[in-house]
């Protein structure tokens, strides 16, 4: 949801008093607010989810602020923050589950289990294949030399002269951007 587009989501969101300033203070630092969260945070999305995030608490609380540039500012640091914390606390992917599944095997719907099952796979499948495609190179060909081509990562770190756990990192940031974008599209249903 953009600063100005849309109706707003369900809860206390009335119109600042001086709707004016509001829109005022969104022109003057959408720019240099948008170029600071992206600066911080690598992933597009998730600095569009932030900036929106701070926007959304700016008009709700818009009338109680008076130096709005610092509140801004300082509300975008914290959530960035936030979000970091966040990501640190999931746990790294592991190669295989106790009975040798990879991460796709774990969470995608056993074909086996009816057509049900090999539909809602296939559907799973292609959004990960589009999802794959967002994904910087080097996550992208980590994922798929260990998910799809079966490399371990030993292998990969001896052919690719890259250290294993740095393959480790972009296999994990890989599976989180997979899991946010999954889970955008169907919610719970994805793990």
């Amino acid at each position: 949801m953009h600063a100005a587009s849309g109706p707003l989501p369900p809860g206390p969101y009335a119109m600042p008093a001086n709707a004016a300033r509001f829109t005022e203070v969104v022109k003057r630092e959408r720019s240099r607010l948008g170029r600071f969260i992206r600066s911080q945070v690598r992933d597009a999305a998730e600095a569009e989810d932030i900036l929106q995030d701070v926007w959304l608490e700016f008009y709700a609380a818009a009338d109680a602020i008076e130096q709005a540039g610092a509140w801004l500012f300082r509300v975008a640091r914290n959530r960035i923050v936030d979000r970091s914390r966040k990501a640190r606390e999931e746990p790294l992917p592991r190669a295989d589950d106790e009975e040798g599944r990879s991460w796709l095997e774990q969470n995608l719907p056993d074909p086996a289990a009816g057509p049900d099952a090999a539909y809602a796979r296939s559907v799973l499948l292609d959004s990960i294949r589009a999802a794959l495609q967002t994904l910087p190179p080097e996550q992208c060909d980590v994922f798929v030399a260990h998910e799809i081509e079966g490399l371990s990562f030993a292998e990969m770190a001896s052919s690719w002269h890259v250290p294993q756990n740095t393959l480790l990192a972009r296999k994990r940031y890989a599976v989180l951007a997979l899991r946010a974008r999954l889970r955008a599209e169907y919610g719970d249903l994805v793990v």
